[in-house]
């Protein structure tokens, strides 16, 4: 399938997608809210800029769109049909800055939790994750 939107048009449609305060961000920051946990947002000294730190339990949550982070077995991770080579190749650079930044940010003795956009619903499910995940508290190295 091509593309049906002149170029232009492409480039304004792509120029106003946000990396911040995303609606499955904001679903993970109101959850976490109402546990009563505190956090700080984009912490651009750490690895990968995470979405959500918290710096007192050493914590960092990755929220990740499934087409801009190549979400695996995902339905919205599709590469374009239309300037397929371009698209392979910033997709793939996004996975592997990914995982550099994950394996840096555990190298350092973070706790890092990666989201995906389409498992992001408000309920239950949600709050049993970051439940869990919180409640793993890192023994300090001795």
């Amino acid at each position: 399938m091509t593309d049906f939107l002149t170029p232009e048009k492409r480039s304004a449609l792509m120029s106003r997608v946000r990396g911040k305060n995303t609606k499955p961000e904001m679903i993970v920051r109101r959850a976490l809210h109402a546990m009563g946990v505190r956090y700080r947002l984009h912490a651009k000294e750490l690895p990968g800029k995470p979405d959500i730190v918290m710096r007192p339990r050493r914590a960092a949550i990755f929220v990740h769109g499934c087409f801009w982070h190549s979400h695996p077995g995902c339905r919205r991770c599709r590469i374009p049909s239309s300037n397929s080579e371009f698209w392979a190749a910033k997709l793939e650079r996004n996975r592997n800055r990914d995982l550099e930044a994950l394996a840096k940010l555990e190298h350092d003795g973070w706790r890092v939790l990666v989201m995906w956009e389409c498992e992001i619903k408000p309920g239950e499910r949600l709050d049993d994750a970051l439940t869990q995940f919180l409640s793993i508290r890192k023994q300090p190295p001795s």
